[in-house]
């Protein structure tokens, strides 16, 4: 069996189909990496809210795996739109990486002085601005090498990202502060790898894949993110996150939304309950975020893009 695979081609996304790619070929699987670039990879002068919240990184890559050039695409699970369609569907997650967010820099860096923090993500932006309110904040995009580079030509500070893609990457002597799952909640599916195939693929196929790559723990574990995540009607634009980890026999799931300047912030934490499927936690604490002032949150933003 070959089984190609598509990519985006920054070092991170390759790293990640190296991954996937050993974990097939140990299988008995031959493979070939097929790599692209994507809408978001090569618009980086505006911020990801303002090209499109859905499917910047992904939307080549689903072209090609309708068109047939493609078997599987792999993605960071966190870059991938909570609503896939009907002619898309997720076959497997690996094993999730620690998911905090953590701060890198050449310099020491003390968060009670104001220091500037490059980010592109609203997320992180928006819990800046509530916990770290002196601090500078500005729009840094690009992979990772690149945006160290800017960091280093003295648009910031420091840059804040996930640990994984820096542990990853190789670049853990940068990291001078790691932010705590408490404070800076994850958005939904950092740390993982998520492989995307088209529905019709052949079921042979999809099934060797999901065998040779799936970790069931994190998939149950994003299943919960992932439903919370639709329910929202979240994307790239979106402040919200959510992270479920396995409590014993069942998952406990921490989401919400923060407001973009930080004045407001919803946490719902809940544990799944008897008969409970994954992705019905995720819908009931995604409704309860939306009826506990997360819905007048959401339409602020809507109103004010």
């Amino acid at each position: 069996m070959k089984i190609k695979i598509g990519t985006r081609a920054s070092r991170l996304a390759m790293w990640q189909a190296y991954y996937i790619q050993k974990c097939l070929e140990d299988a008995g699987a031959e493979t070939e990496i097929v790599a692209i670039e994507t809408k978001g990879d090569k618009v980086l002068n505006v911020a990801l809210s303002k090209i499109g919240s859905k499917g910047v990184f992904t939307e080549e890559l689903e072209e090609m795996l309708l068109n047939g050039e493609i078997d599987i695409a792999v993605h960071s699970a966190k870059d991938l739109q909570s609503d896939l369609g009907v002619d898309f569907e997720i076959v497997a997650f690996t094993e999730r990486e620690k998911p905090n967010d953590v701060l890198i820099s050449d310099s020491l860096i003390n968060l009670s002085q104001p220091i500037t923090v490059g980010s592109s993500s609203v997320r992180r932006l928006a819990f800046f601005k509530r916990y770290y309110p002196h601090v500078n904040l500005v729009n840094i995009r690009g992979n990772l090498q690149t945006r160290i580079a800017k960091m280093r030509e003295g648009q910031c500070d420091a840059l804040m990202l996930a640990f994984a893609g820096v542990n990853r990457m190789e670049y853990n002597n940068l990291i001078v502060h790691e932010f705590s799952i408490e404070q800076f909640i994850p958005p939904v599916g950092q740390g993982t790898v998520a492989v995307q195939a088209a529905t019709n693929l052949d079921k042979s196929v999809k099934e060797f894949v999901r065998n040779a790559c799936n970790n069931i723990e994190t998939e149950e574990c994003l299943l919960a993110e992932r439903s919370f995540l639709a329910t929202m009607n979240g994307g790239c634009s979106i402040p919200v996150f959510g992270y479920a980890k396995r409590m014993e026999q069942k998952i406990e799931l921490k989401a919400g939304i923060v407001a973009l300047d930080g004045s407001e912030k919803i946490i719902i934490e809940a544990m799944q309950l008897a008969a409970e499927s994954a992705a019905d936690l995720g819908q009931r604490v995604g409704l309860e975020v939306l009826n506990s002032g997360g819905k007048e949150i959401l339409d602020y933003i809507k109103f004010s893009q």
